[in-house]
């Protein structure tokens, strides 16, 4: 299934400057094309667009502990709603966190790196706020969180 999601601005990794008028077409887990938005809608007039107000970009990257919650299924949930879409392994000891971070999609890396969108890569999106806050985080494709 495809999607377009768009955004007031688009940062395709965390120090570039965002762009207006961009969005990303997500099929499947991936990233297909990023493009301005015109040009997606008129190229695939019937797929669904998810517009968010707010700044598009990569998923965060969690490079430490695991916020606090009642069940590790809650632990990764609270990552969701702060835009990260990947882990580093040295704080998934617990096998439980880890196979609740794997039954959601959450990539787990040996070592952080910083994330990026590009065509062909895995879609794990955020779109944060002007105060920073997380209104909406995609995991491989599929829209894991999104603030009422």
């Amino acid at each position: 299934m495809r999607t377009i999601h768009a955004a007031t601005l688009v940062r395709r990794a965390p120090g570039d400057d965002p762009a207006p008028g961009l969005a990303v077409l997500v099929t499947g887990d991936r990233i297909e094309q990023i493009a301005p938005l015109d040009e997606l809608t008129e190229a695939y007039p019937q797929v669904r667009v998810r517009r968010w107000a707010g700044t598009l970009g990569p998923a965060l990257v969690h490079d430490g502990p695991l916020p606090p919650a009642p069940s590790p299924r809650e632990r990764v949930h609270a990552l969701f709603r702060a835009g990260v879409g990947a882990v580093a392994a040295a704080h998934l000891a617990d096998p439980e966190l880890r196979a609740a971070a794997a039954r959601n999609d959450v990539v787990v890396l040996d070592t952080a790196r910083p994330p990026t969108l590009a065509a062909g890569g895995r879609a794990d999106l955020a779109v944060f706020a002007e105060d920073g806050s997380c209104l909406a985080t995609v995991v491989a494709g599929r829209l894991v969180h999104r603030r009422a």
